[in-house]
């Protein structure tokens, strides 16, 4: 068994720093990334700048790995996500050569000879990494411990509120969008509606209120299950992400504007087409009419499907590791006051299983990436036996105080049900009956 490699799933930020940690430790390490480079789910949204710093970025054993090559850290600036990737990511999975393997699907892990139900001989087996290669055949690599650090990047969540498709929302799907935009230009003079209230959706409105500056007759209409829009501009002053701040006050400012239309306390319950137009439906049966498209933007959740085989322990609301869910639930923590999380929060009823970066979250929306470098630290520290390491805690974090989720939010307004209010009205007004 120990002279099995660590599989780690997804070359994404946490993946390929676990493997610089496991290199750093003189541990065989495969990082197995279905996209065909390092960071492939960042650069699917690299337009947009992210509100942590560079020096919040990077991972400290990666420093060490590419420094010895000559590389740079950058030292200060807000990258974008393709900048991210240029300047970072890919650097350090050139560095980690041969170990990093491309355009290869993780389709299931398991124990060698076991399913999950069985218990006689378990931990003494070594891990089967079930794959589809580049070519299209299947594959199966052996591995002494696992590390799925495959993000939730391709499991967007619904604008049903309730979980699921709204009725009708499959149907329109080519009318509705689950990313941030880049290119919007397509959509002057039309009626585009953002539902979610996130930094997604932030960046979302606020390219569109740039297209309703330039394009007379272009409308944006944001909606948002919970009641107030308080929390949605973030902590001004207060908060140690500048960049983060800056992103709320902008959106503070197209809305007393009158740029974009705000309703609150709307929760899509269906969609209707007519003549190329869209009609959203709440759950209390008030309409936004004449919508030309649709931005999607209400978080992620983890895909577990490839981890069926093997014995997780999930929280049963957060969909995130369970040792950590108290710690990281939106209803409570906001991203600077959630503590650290490492290899004995993250352990699995599968010894030596784990599950870090954004999947870890589940459906919490406070991951920071300084917290995931963390968890990929103490567990590469538990899985070389450094048992003191793995329980040290070197996670420092801004006091950020303003990353809200869902849950206590809706409170604001006495009553999750409460019929949608309307902020602020731009040049017509939101249809309501």
């Amino acid at each position: 068994m120990s002279e099995l490699p660590v599989v780690i799933i997804g070359a994404g930020p946490q993946g390929l720093a676990a493997a610089a940690h496991l290199t750093e430790r003189g541990l065989d390490a495969i990082v197995v990334e279905r996209g065909a480079g390092a960071g492939a789910a960042v650069s699917e949204w690299g337009h947009v700048r992210l509100f942590s710093a560079w020096p919040e970025l990077t991972d400290a054993a990666a420093r060490r790995l590419l420094e010895a090559s000559g590389w740079t850290a950058p030292s200060g600036g807000y990258p974008t996500g393709a900048e991210w990737v240029d300047g970072y990511l890919t650097p350090l999975a050139k560095a980690l050569g041969d170990r990093v393997l491309y355009g290869t699907t993780v389709t299931g892990v398991a124990r060698q000879g076991r399913d999950k139900v069985v218990n006689s001989g378990r931990k003494a087996q070594p891990f089967v990494v079930h794959t589809i290669n580049q070519d299209g055949s299947d594959g199966r690599i052996l591995a002494r411990a696992v590390i799925d650090a495959s993000g939730t990047w391709a499991q967007p969540n619904p604008a049903g509120a309730d979980g699921y498709p709204a009725v009708g929302e499959t149907a329109a799907s080519e009318r509705i969008s689950y990313r941030i935009p880049e290119d919007v230009s397509e959509f002057a003079g039309t009626h585009i509606v953002v539902v979610g209230a996130g930094h997604s959706a932030t960046h979302a409105v606020l390219r569109l209120s740039e297209l309703a500056r330039r394009e007379p007759g272009t409308r944006v209409t944001w909606l948002m299950r919970r009641g107030s829009a308080t929390n949605v501009f973030g902590g001004g002053s207060g908060d140690e992400l500048p960049e983060r701040a800056a992103l709320g006050s902008r959106a503070r400012k197209v809305i007393d504007a009158g740029i974009v239309e705000v309703v609150t306390g709307f929760r899509v319950a269906e969609f209707a087409q007519d003549s190329g137009r869209l009609t959203l439906t709440a759950e209390n049966g008030h309409e936004v009419t004449d919508v030309t498209h649709v931005f999607a933007l209400t978080g992620f959740r983890p895909d577990t499907g490839i981890l069926r085989e093997v014995r997780v322990d999930l929280d049963g609301s957060l969909d995130a590791v369970a040792g950590i869910a108290s710690e990281i639930d939106p209803n409570i923590h906001s991203c600077g006051s959630v503590g650290a999380t490492g290899a004995r929060q993250l352990t699995q009823p599968e010894q030596n299983l784990f599950i870090v970066g954004a999947k870890s979250y589940g459906r919490a929306p406070t991951f920071l990436a300084l917290t995931g470098y963390e968890q990929v630290r103490s567990v590469v520290a538990h899985l070389a036996g450094d048992h003191e390491a793995a329980e040290r805690n070197e996670l420092v974090l801004p006091d950020t105080g303003v990353c809200g989720g869902a849950g206590g939010f809706d409170a604001e307004d006495g009553s999750c049900c409460a019929a949608p209010a309307v902020l602020q009205i731009g040049a017509r007004p939101v249809t309501v009956s």
